[in-house]
């Protein structure tokens, strides 16, 4: 069967199903309805919530609204109607996968196809037809749930590639609100995206959405070039493109962090006891932190790699310096994702037992959770933050980092070229994650840089950071999604 055959033959039709009743704000003229494949765990102040999640749930607490997604459940047989809960002013409605949902839509398709393709790493991609099936049938699933609880007022905010072919299947089933995307990893330079074999049929989906939001102009343009060059799309200037019969705007809305609560919860946790306890095990050596999900993009093979060199090519470090990974495990599914964890494990092995004494560890590696408050604190402890991806879309870490400095005394952020977050940070120590040695002479000029520099490189970042907060990046998509639509038809085509 040809992929775009599978496009044709997934979709069931169904009889429309009466919205359901669920809270609105009395202030909110328009409900948001935001959907994501993630949804917040119970213990919301863990970690590995992950920065999609807490930025969600802070816009939806504000000013109310409905979250839509997965539950995180894998059962015998995927739910059919959502499960609805009410807390405060966010209505929570999940649905519960099956195992063969599981398997194929977020393990095959998401997590082994998507993610790998979108963070450049083409070798990692295992494409079926199989999983292609799986996804699509996922996305048509949620559309049914989901288009039984809209209402024709709502704006719908749909989140990441788990979900690009939602709008297309929402349109389908004849749902006409406004509907907009926004993709928190890269999107791949056009060429690069063409090795997805159903690279035609996915961007069609993606102009399915009304507005389309990157995280960089890099994005931007590679979304522009792709459908300029392989779509044949007519660009109106702007950020409109007419594509596939549609109309279509594109921006770019870097996300940002809550710089004031990032900087109470580092103050408040500075004299924790989990920070006291740091602090006291340090004595007075310089620390340096990682955190990041266990995963290949985050770069944290090679970045073990920086810290064994520069601990082999400059001495006078030793002792002097030690370096906290943090590193919860994610997706054990994946088998890429168990054998990065063993050559972590492997790495972190090697660099101690080569260079530890009996009265310093260089290199303290954990595969375990903490709470944000006291992750915040562990930041603000901090002498340098590694930040060091061979790809990410923005990376929350490192402008939380920054934001948790203290004013007096702030640590250096040592930064990817490749995070998203580099098209804003400059003031960063900027590195390219590839060039070990290059890392490690980071990692010294950070030791050795002078408060006075340290200070004017925080205040720029600072200032960078309360402009593009998490605030604005929501009001600012919310207000390009709710601008009138030039183009009233919203039937995919």
């Amino acid at each position: 069967m040809a992929v775009d055959d599978l496009l044709e033959q997934h979709v069931t039709p169904r009889t429309p199903l009466q919205p359901y009743a669920v809270s609105r704000t009395a202030d909110a003229s328009r409900r948001l309805v935001v959907v994501s494949n993630r949804m917040m765990p119970s213990d919301q102040g863990k970690s590995d919530s992950g920065g999609l999640a807490i930025a969600i749930r802070a816009a939806l607490q504000q000013h109310g609204g409905v979250w839509f997604g997965w539950s995180g459940a894998v059962r015998e047989q995927p739910s059919a109607i959502p499960r609805v809960s009410e807390d405060g002013v966010l209505t929570s409605a999940t649905l519960d996968l099956s195992r063969r949902d599981y398997e194929e839509y977020y393990i095959g398709f998401a997590n082994r196809v998507l993610w790998p393709l979108f963070h450049y790493r083409t070798a990692l991609v295992e494409f079926s037809r199989q999983n292609l099936a799986g996804y699509l049938r996922v996305n048509q699933r949620f559309a049914q749930a989901l288009a039984a609880m809209l209402s024709p007022e709502d704006i719908v905010w749909i989140h990441d590639y788990h979900l690009i072919p939602l709008a297309y299947e929402l349109r389908r089933l004849d749902q006409t609100q406004p509907i907009g995307f926004f993709l928190h990893t890269p999107f791949p330079a056009a060429d690069l995206l063409r090795v997805l074999p159903n690279h035609r049929e996915l961007v069609r989906m993606l102009c399915s959405y009304d507005l389309v939001g990157f995280q960089t102009a890099l994005d931007l343009h590679a979304f522009r070039d792709y459908l300029v060059r392989w779509a044949g799309a007519h660009d109106l200037g702007g950020g409109a493109f007419r594509a596939f019969g549609r109309l279509v705007r594109a921006q770019v809305f870097p996300i940002g962090v809550d710089v004031d609560a990032v900087m109470t919860q580092a103050a408040a946790a500075a004299d924790g006891r989990h920070v006291r306890r740091l602090r006291q095990s340090l004595g007075e050596r310089a620390l340096m932190i990682g955190v990041d999900r266990l995963d290949y993009s985050k770069g944290l093979v090679a970045r073990f790699q920086a810290f064994s060199r520069l601990l082999e090519t400059y001495p006078e470090t030793h002792g002097r310096v030690a370096f906290l990974q943090i590193a919860p495990p994610s997706r054990s599914d994946v088998p890429e994702y168990r054998d990065i964890r063993k050559s972590l494990e492997a790495a972190a092995g090697h660099i101690n037992g080569r260079y530890a004494e009996f009265d310093w560890t260089p290199l303290r590696y954990l595969n375990k959770s903490f709470n944000h408050r006291i992750l915040m604190g562990f930041m603000r402890a901090s002498r340098i933050a590694l930040v060091t991806p061979f790809r990410d879309g923005m990376n929350l870490v490192a402008k939380e980092y920054v934001a948790a400095q203290h004013p007096d005394d702030p640590g250096v952020l040592v930064l990817s070229c490749f995070a998203g977050a580099a098209q804003e940070l400059d003031q960063a120590v900027l590195v390219n994650p590839y060039d070990v040695e290059g890392m490690a002479q980071a990692i010294l000029q950070s030791l050795n840089m002078p408060l006075g520099e340290r200070k004017e490189r925080w205040t720029a970042m600072m200032r960078v950071l309360q402009r593009n907060d998490l605030t604005a990046w929501r009001e600012s998509f919310v207000r390009a999604l709710s601008a009138p639509r030039a183009d009233a038809d919203v039937r995919p085509v």
